[in-house]
């Protein structure tokens, strides 16, 4: 019985995530943005730790090294970050924002904080505190 509650509990865990980066995606488009959720996130973490190498940058968002750095490529195509060689290691690159990528990032963040917010629409406080203690806690459970 407890592994079928489990199973249950994952699933809609899995289903709701994938429902609020859908939505998420939906608004972005709407908005015209020009980049994925997942491109946007790779954005935030760099406007708050500029000029991070891509391992720290993989490790912060959740990318696998591949997927991160095609997410790279793409940023970089589209003139909102740039690679440059590491201070102290020519053979590894950092990532940073560009101006137009900090120009960006401040147009677009009042935007994603309202499509965000959309999610929690309707839960109270105490709903909202003992979400974020759920998820800490299975999150922690899982550290590695």
């Amino acid at each position: 019985m407890a592994t079928e509650k489990f199973s249950m509990y994952s699933y809609l865990l899995d289903r709701t995530a994938r429902r609020v980066k859908q939505y998420a995606q939906r608004r972005f488009n709407a908005e015209e943005f020009d980049i994925t959720v997942d491109q946007w996130l790779i954005l935030k973490n760099l406007n708050n730790s500029n000029n991070q190498n891509q391992s720290d940058l993989a490790e912060l968002t959740g990318k696998d090294h591949p997927t991160l750095t095609r997410i790279v490529d793409l940023l970089c195509k589209k003139g909102l970050t740039e690679r440059c060689i590491h201070p102290t290691d020519r053979r590894s690159f950092t990532v940073r924002l560009t101006e137009s990528g900090k120009e960006k990032v401040e147009n677009w963040s009042p935007k994603v904080a309202e499509i965000r917010t959309k999610a929690w629409e309707n839960l109270s406080e105490e709903d909202y505190e003992n979400m974020k203690r759920i998820l800490n806690t299975i999150y922690n459970n899982l550290d590695i």
